[in-house]
């Protein structure tokens, strides 16, 4: 059986980090997981922060971290927008995870000046960055 191919851009504001053949994309879309293959149909969605998995035609598999953007997927290839993308072996675990006590920190502070939204957005984003990592960790054993 042949292995179908489409085109992969993935491009964060600061730079593209990916663009070429791949058999699979997974995203982290607004409902949940997403996974694209050759022939999948148009789509245009928001993704959360989370991981952008890909494998190219090589059979090797990357994982970045997103913090958010968008997916559009048209005809033979698909675009990844992302706000900030960052290759999981560039992630800082120890940053993460000083991220993530300092937005719950945040949260738990009943103060009135505190931005809720923001600091739950801030929680969100250090913990798909330690699930990343995870992940990561997990297929390299």
């Amino acid at each position: 059986m042949a292995e179908y191919s489409f085109h992969l851009d993935i491009v964060s504001a600061e730079k593209r980090l990916f663009s070429g053949s791949v058999s699979a994309v997974t995203v982290t879309g607004s409902e949940g997981e997403l996974g694209v293959r050759y022939g999948h149909a148009p789509l245009l969605t928001a993704i959360r922060p989370g991981l952008v998995q890909y494998v190219t035609k090589a059979g090797q598999q990357e994982v970045l971290y997103v913090s958010g953007g968008m997916l559009e997927v048209q005809g033979s290839s698909v675009m990844v927008l992302a706000d900030t993308a960052i290759r999981a072996e560039d992630l800082d675990k120890a940053k993460a995870e000083e991220a993530k006590k300092s937005a719950e920190a945040k949260l738990q502070n009943s103060s009135h000046d505190v931005d809720y939204a923001e600091a739950a957005a801030e929680l969100a984003r250090a913990m798909a960055k330690l699930r990343v990592l995870q992940l990561v960790k997990k297929n390299v054993r």
